[in-house]
């Protein structure tokens, strides 16, 4: 017996209780993510993992965590792609020595974009949490995207409650059945002519969707079209045209919960790849203490 050995408890020692169990694994781990953007450059970005094996054999002890742990260090320095996970997945099964057959890594991080201004060429940044799941499960790989995007929503209750209101004065203040032009542009100016501003709130799309394509859709390219079909994406760097720019969006798309969440719903099926998605989305309301909230999903749980 070598005296100098050290003790492998894992691989020596027999289970108390031989039962399976689904995941073990690690969580919270630090390390880096190289995503590629759709002008196809590569960005590398901090990156939170956690990463689970199943437990099949009923007499071992416990995983080979150590063995993980290096497999998640060298993701770190590949790029995450659909086949880049794939081999992990497969590289986490065969590192345990025929205790596992399962394996699940998640993926945690934020996206950093460049974002310009509506009109005055200002630029500014805005960072998106993102996350990637992959789970294989006797052999067969499943991967899930996430997207958080924050965009603003004005509630079309209020902006008609909000134009009556302004009807109502421009007909207290001017008589009779002609108004000079002039002296109603000086007043809807002054601010007198502020006699009610629709409520409107931060709110925020979560979106996760499955695709069978063998190349993702770059993150960037999923985040843009969301703003894009919201039609109020959420500013950085402003000048005043902007602002003014951004005032103009909100009234030409006011919204309630349900009708962000059927613009959302509506490009999830226009994406051939997508064979099933999960979305909500969430207006924090000013005008209430609650939020308002709509969910959807391709197929039914």
């Amino acid at each position: 017996m070598n005296s100098d050995a050290l003790p492998d408890i894992t691989s020596e020692a027999l289970a108390q209780r031989g039962l399976p169990l689904q995941w073990v694994g690690m969580e919270q781990l630090d390390l880096p993510v190289s995503v590629t953007l759709e002008d196809g450059s590569t960005t590398r970005v901090p990156a939170k993992a956690n990463v689970f094996v199943s437990l099949d054999d009923t007499t071992s002890k416990g995983i080979h965590m150590s063995r993980l742990h290096g497999l998640v260090q060298k993701l770190g320095r590949e790029v995450c792609s659909r086949e880049t996970l794939e081999r992990f997945l497969a590289d986490c099964v065969e590192s345990q020595a025929g205790i596992s057959t399962n394996a699940k890594v998640e993926l945690n991080f934020e996206l950093l974009l460049e974002k310009p201004a509506l009109l005055s060429g200002e630029i500014g940044y805005q960072a998106y949490p993102v996350s990637v799941v992959g789970t294989a499960v006797d052999g067969t790989c499943i991967y899930e995207l996430g997207l958080t995007v924050p965009y603003s929503s004005t509630c079309p209750c209020s902006a008609s409650l909000a134009r009556q209101l302004f009807a109502n004065a421009v007909d207290e203040q001017f008589e009779g059945d002609v108004i000079d032009k002039a002296s109603l542009l000086e007043w809807m100016q002054s601010e007198a002519g502020s006699v009610a501003t629709p409520h409107a709130q931060r709110s925020y799309a979560y979106v996760k969707l499955i695709s069978e394509a063998s190349t993702w859709p770059s993150f960037d390219s999923l985040i843009r079209n969301i703003e894009s079909v919201i039609g109020t994406p959420v500013q950085t760097a402003v000048k005043r045209v902007d602002e003014q720019e951004f005032a103009k969006l909100n009234a030409q798309n006011l919204m309630f919960c349900e009708d962000a969440a059927r613009r959302v719903k509506q490009s999830l099926e226009a994406m051939p790849d997508v064979v099933d998605y999960w979305l909500k989305v969430d207006h924090q309301e000013s005008l209430h203490a609650h939020n308002a909230v709509a969910i959807d999903r391709k197929h039914s749980a």
